[in-house]
């Protein structure tokens, strides 16, 4: 593909503009030789017949100057005024062009024993000829600046062939391939030693992501050994019947900033993985939407709220359902734990997943940072992950999410599936 702003390109725009340049200077030298030539041949033409007419006058002084198709000559001899037109008699020895009217000429005027010499060369026919060579010149040099353009295309082609397919070997460069070497491939020694390059930093790559994956894995078993007990002991307090209202409210926030550590290292794990996709052909959303709407319900046991929940059953995204599963989670958690009353609406069709709330929102001012890890608005209980979360899921997929809110005005975050 030969695009506009690519190495190819501009290789070839070399070769056009050298091929250009070249062709104009060419032309311009051979039209310049063959003016030289032709003004040196009336010249040595004039000089012939000048000396030829003064060795005949020495010999007949009554012999007339030379008067033919392209040659007129005229004598005068020292203190006559007249016998030479005026646009002759006014120049002064050398050669000179004149022009008559219609016609042009080549003048040679000399002084020789008391006497001047005029005489006249039509050059009118030889400007039209070297104007005519002028413009098969310049049909020459366009022709070799198209010719060296195509040239350009072709030879730049080859010239970035190897860069193109390193390239491509690079973009499609699957992970179970990074151990074997890229430069095998190539003889060039420059490309071979850029493909050498590219190996060493993959293979660099991958041994931190190696370390990064075996890390996480450690880090994730740990944390959930140590959540599991904080879990388990915040159901153990909540079900404590000594607790006041305010010591269950403090339980409660350590048991939700426990569930989101737990689903962060959930998601980091699954967010690690190289394979994007749900094994078995995708996800099926609506299932994962009524999953989460069971699991958070109990959040709107003591609120006047209404749900409604709409699924399209035929939506299927090529996304692991352990990450779908936190995306949708934390968005029910959100509206269910910032609505205290009104209604809660769950709409997802065959494209989207919409989810409105009528709760407390946010202002102006905070919609820009929702996305940001760590923030929190005033009324939040959380660690601030939840959305952030949900954006990067968002972006591993391709898919979009936005967000509308207005304090006292409710939420609505809407994800675009990509199909």
């Amino acid at each position: 593909m030969f695009r506009l702003h690519s190495l190819r390109a501009r290789v070839a725009l070399y070769f056009a503009a050298f091929g250009a340049l070249l062709s104009v200077v060419m032309a311009v030298m051979v039209y310049q030789s063959a003016h030289d030539l032709s003004v040196r041949l009336v010249d040595e033409t004039l000089n012939a017949e000048l000396d030829d007419y003064i060795a005949r006058r020495g010999r007949n002084p009554l012999s007339l100057p030379p008067a033919t198709v392209t040659l007129q000559g005229y004598v005068r001899e020292a203190g006559e005024t007249d016998g030479v037109p005026d646009y002759l008699a006014r120049l002064p020895p050398g050669r000179h062009e004149v022009r008559v009217g219609t016609l042009f000429y080549r003048a040679a005027v000399l002084d020789r024993d008391n006497t001047r010499y005029y005489l006249l060369y039509d050059i009118s026919l030889k400007l039209k000829r070297e104007q005519r060579f002028a413009q098969q010149l310049s049909i020459v040099a366009v022709a070799m600046t198209l010719l060296s353009t195509l040239l350009g295309i072709f030879l730049s082609g080859a010239a970035v062939a190897p860069v193109a397919d390193l390239a491509a070997r690079v973009r499609h460069r699957r992970p179970e391939d990074w151990d074997q070497p890229l430069a095998e491939h190539f003889h060039d020694r420059e490309i071979e030693e850029l493909a050498g390059v590219f190996d060493r930093q993959l293979s660099r790559m991958r041994a931190f992501m190696e370390r990064e994956r075996a890390f996480g894995a450690d880090m994730s078993h740990e944390l959930r050994t140590a959540l599991a007990v904080i879990l388990s002991a915040t159901e153990v307090l909540l079900d404590d019947d000594k607790l006041n209202e305010k010591q269950k409210a403090r339980v409660q926030r350590i048991e939700r900033a426990a569930r989101d550590m737990a689903e962060l290292g959930t998601a980091l794990l699954l967010m690690a993985r190289e394979d994007h996709a749900q094994p078995g052909g995708g996800c099926r959303v609506a299932a994962v939407v009524e999953e989460a709407v069971e699991k958070q319900r109990h959040i709107l046991a003591s609120k006047p709220v209404a749900v409604d929940v709409q699924t399209d059953p035929e939506l299927v995204v090529a996304a692991d359902c352990g990450l779908v599963d936190i995306l949708v989670s934390n968005l029910v958690r959100n509206a269910f734990s910032y609505t205290d009353a009104g209604s809660v609406t769950i709409h997802q069709d065959s494209r989207s997943l919409v989810i409105s709330d009528t709760g407390r929102g946010l202002p102006g001012d905070a919609i820009d940072q929702a996305f940001l890890r760590h923030f929190r608005d005033m009324a939040s209980t959380g660690a601030g992950i939840g959305l952030s979360l949900v954006k990067q899921i968002c972006d591993r997929y391709g898919w979009q999410v936005r967000l509308e809110s207005g304090e006292h005005q409710g939420t609505t975050v809407s994800v675009l599936f990509a199909r």
